[in-house]
């Protein structure tokens, strides 16, 4: 069967993905930007890729007519103060669009949504539910409350939450509870459920077998860890102050962590769970899924992050539009340095950032990245995908992969930090040398003045960082 798949680069579709080809579906992949959608070189010849943007009905007419089913995984949260019109506009195009074509069903994931008194992230879910269900076709609708996987946005900031505060002094909305679902066990839900005729024109919630609070949530994955954490709740935290908890001490931005504060303090428990017996599934525990995610992330087998979704650095731009480094108006640091050995160069280049930091003066890239915090930037908090790999798209600390070619061996970054103008640093080697950019296009007598107040830092940083690249450790 053809099935259409949106949000195919996105953190649910890249895990969907390869589970239809195993079930012998043609896949068409629907993309905004075609340069940052990366798979696997053993599935790339059973799929088409095509680029179109769901706020733009023009680009729809790429959708084949001849698909036999959908796949809605795609939603603006965060993304937009006016997100809920986004997904909206998105919602209205795309039954339009699949209104045109052969398909018999339509599967969309969406949040749990139980409660009479929704939260705005909650309500938009459910709205576009409504949208959807007006198609020509069978709507499928599965409803999740937390996911719990490597890279995930819920895991992730749980996990920065552990393990970074040994005494935690939070919101009331820990006491709320919800039942979280593993990854492994959304995917089984999302390819069971393409057609099967009991699941049409219906929704259905999907969790596991654990109803927890958040603060419970939050000790059993220290439980995992061989952590000792102690959280005290207090009831005077209120919910711009705690969506500032959670920006400073985890990598979410601020716009995410608004979003889900409102929903944390909404109750999101399963009405029941009759899906399970329907497609025969039995979901694994909360602590099960925990250390399913936790050996992904040890064997460096992280499939999708949320990180490197633009969502979380507020961005929403083109790779392509950033990939020629501008000369004119420019301040640039360039830096050259014989290379003792061209592969070990490259693998100290392509582990640069995340856990292995920046190879030199790494407590002023910290504090770069925390006063990037404070004046609303997404700092140094979240690190990169994989320990090995780079691709364009990815995020990489405060800055976002634009280009990574590690055969032609260059590299090139684009700053997401809040600066007076635009940044670039890119690293290539061209014979026997690497040779390091810095690239700034200020904006204003500002972006000038900033320029030269951070001037005498990158003296030694970018002399350092270039000095150790091309030595012989990695």
């Amino acid at each position: 069967m053809k099935i259409l798949l949106t949000g195919a680069s996105g953190y649910i579709g890249k895990r969907l993905l390869p589970v239809l080809i195993e079930n012998g579906h043609e896949v068409v992949c629907c993309v905004r930007d075609s340069k940052r959608f990366h798979i696997p070189d053993s599935i790339h010849s059973k799929i088409k890729i095509i680029q179109l943007d769901l706020l733009d009905a023009s680009t729809l007419s790429a959708i084949p007519k001849d698909i036999d089913a959908a796949y809605y995984l795609v939603h603006s949260m965060a993304s937009a103060t006016d997100y809920q019109e986004l997904e909206m506009i998105s919602a209205v195009n795309f039954r339009k669009a699949v209104n045109k074509t052969n398909a018999q069903q339509v599967v969309y994931l969406s949040g749990i949504v139980n409660e009479s008194t929704l939260s705005k992230h909650l309500s938009s879910r459910k709205n576009v539910e409504t949208e959807l269900s007006k198609g020509k076709y069978s709507l499928t609708t599965l409803r999740a409350g937390i996911i719990v996987g490597s890279g995930s946005a819920s895991f992730e900031i749980m996990r920065d939450l552990v393990e970074k505060l040994p005494i935690m002094v939070a919101p009331k909305w820990l006491n709320t509870k919800c039942q979280p679902i593993g990854i492994t066990d959304v995917i089984q839900f999302l390819s069971k459920a393409l057609f099967n005729p009991q699941t049409y024109n219906r929704d259905f919630d999907i969790g596991g077998p654990d109803i927890l609070s958040y603060k419970m949530m939050l000790l059993k994955l220290a439980k995992i860890r061989n952590l000792k954490r102690f959280i005290y709740i207090v009831p005077v935290m209120t919910p711009r102050l705690s969506s500032y908890w959670l920006y400073f001490v985890t990598s979410t931005s601020y716009k995410l962590a608004t979003a889900l504060v409102s929903s944390m303090k909404v109750e999101v428990i399963c009405r029941n769970q009759d899906l399970n017996i329907i497609l025969n599934i039995t979901p694994i525990s909360y602590e099960e899924a925990l250390k399913k995610a936790f050996n992904k992330i040890e064997s460096n087998a992280v499939v999708s992050s949320w990180k490197d979704a633009f969502i979380s650095s507020n961005s929403n731009f083109n790779l392509s539009e950033f990939l020629n480094v501008p000369t004119y108006g420019c301040f640039k640091d360039v830096r050259k340095r014989k290379i003792i050995d061209r592969a070990t160069c490259l693998n100290n280049i392509w582990r640069i950032g995340g856990e292995n930091g920046w190879y030199y003066g790494n407590a002023l890239w910290r504090l770069r990245g925390f006063l990037d915090k404070i004046v609303g930037g997404v700092g140094l908090r979240r690190g990169r995908t994989s320990e090995n790999s780079l691709n364009a798209g990815d995020a990489l600390d405060f800055w976002r992969v634009l280009y990574a070619n590690k055969e032609e061996g260059r590299l090139l970054l684009f700053a997401e930090m809040k600066l007076p103008g635009e940044a670039w640093l890119e690293f290539k080697i061209t014979g026997d040398q690497l040779i390091q950019t810095a690239t700034f296009r200020p904006l204003g007598v500002m972006g000038r003045l900033y320029w030269y107040a951070v001037l005498p830092f990158h003296g030694f940083i970018f002399k350092g960082m270039i000095k150790a690249l091309t030595s012989l450790k990695t």
